[in-house]
């Protein structure tokens, strides 16, 4: 008996609940999803007290940690696993404890075993925070999910 085909959208899905029972680091960010789909996740994080500098402004890790969380579950998307060979971030304003953020990861392109994603930063206002662009790297073989 074969297994219905899945959708770009059904498969996407699936890699993501495979990826987030694993991801130990989005999970303590109570990081939340508010869409997945093939190459393109939007992810949500509140900043908290303990994600402040010495500045009293959200750490430019945790800004990068949500852009490239968002990044890994748009390139995984498709169940080819896939990882980061390198990405570019710039910030663009500052972030305050309880400034809710969102990151929107979209494929650019997608050649062969690479890939290349814009993922953009943004409070709960719709400003700009900042931007990052991610290139990826599938490995051969490999997939997220076994279907």
């Amino acid at each position: 008996m074969t297994q219905p085909e899945l959708s770009p959208q059904q498969l996407a899905e699936i890699v993501r609940d495979r990826m987030f029972k694993e991801d130990a680091v989005a999970q303590s960010l109570e990081i939340h999803f508010e869409g997945v789909g093939s190459g393109y996740a939007k992810l949500r994080m509140t900043v908290r007290g303990d994600m402040l500098n010495g500045f009293k402004t959200c750490h430019g890790g945790f800004i990068t940690t949500l852009a490239d969380t968002a990044f890994a579950y748009a390139c995984n998307s498709h169940n080819d696993a896939t990882v980061a060979s390198g990405l570019r971030m710039d910030f663009i304003a500052p972030v305050n404890k309880g400034d809710v953020l969102t990151a929107e990861a979209k494929e650019i392109c997608l050649s062969g075993r690479t890939g290349i994603y814009d993922i953009s930063v943004r409070n709960q206002d719709d400003q700009l925070i900042a931007v990052m662009r991610g290139n990826s790297y599938r490995l051969k073989g490999r997939h997220v999910v076994a279907i």
